[in-house]
């Protein structure tokens, strides 16, 4: 898609916003040594460490400048480009999928979701991390206009934005069970699970 990879164009090549956090994260919400989908793996950071760790992964990214830069620094890896809305895998390919700060960027979040459940495996499991608009953040922003309109620029890449529960209630309307979500440092944690 032209419009994510001019976004790509112009990002550093460097480790993603919160790195260490969201791996640990990621590492202790997936069954270890499973296969795994790294869904907008990006430049493929994570991916190298749940390969790390031990996992089966590919990664899956809409665009080719994130899938060049993967495939450059991580080559044993496999990094594939796919379409926004439908992933070339058989259902219940995968035993896990991380979806790392990738919900806020597309437009229909219950479709992906819903696509990441036909991949997985029954009783397969689900980490996701997105920003959170918890009572604070909104509260700053009612508050400031000039704050409001920096957060909410119309050309910003933010197409949507959640609070814990309108992400629990995003994921429950995909199907997922065992649904939990933390926040931590403005950023929203959520595992769950398809139904076994």
């Amino acid at each position: 898609m032209a419009y994510f990879e001019r976004l790509w164009s112009e990002l550093p090549d460097a480790p993603p916003e919160h790195f260490a956090r969201r791996r640990d994260f990621v590492l202790g919400a997936l069954e270890p040594g499973t296969a795994v989908i790294d869904v907008g793996c990006g430049a493929g950071w994570f991916a190298a460490a749940l390969a790390q760790a031990g996992f089966a992964v590919v990664g899956v990214e809409v665009a080719q400048e994130p899938v060049r830069r993967a495939r450059a620094r991580f080559p044993a890896l496999e990094f594939r480009v796919v379409a926004e809305s439908e992933l070339p895998f058989d259902a219940g390919a995968f035993a896990g999928a991380w979806i790392g700060e990738v919900l806020e960027h597309v437009q229909d979040g219950l479709g992906l979701l819903s696509e990441v459940a036909r991949v997985l495996a029954p009783g397969g499991r689900l980490a996701l991390s997105t920003p959170d608009h918890g009572w604070g953040l909104r509260l700053r922003l009612g508050l400031s206009r000039r704050a409001f309109e920096r957060h909410f620029e119309p050309r910003a890449d933010h197409l949507r934005f959640f609070t814990a529960r309108t992400l629990e209630t995003l994921i429950d309307a995909a199907g997922y069970e065992q649904i939990r979500i933390r926040r931590e440092r403005g950023v929203l944690l959520a595992a769950a699970r398809t139904p076994a």
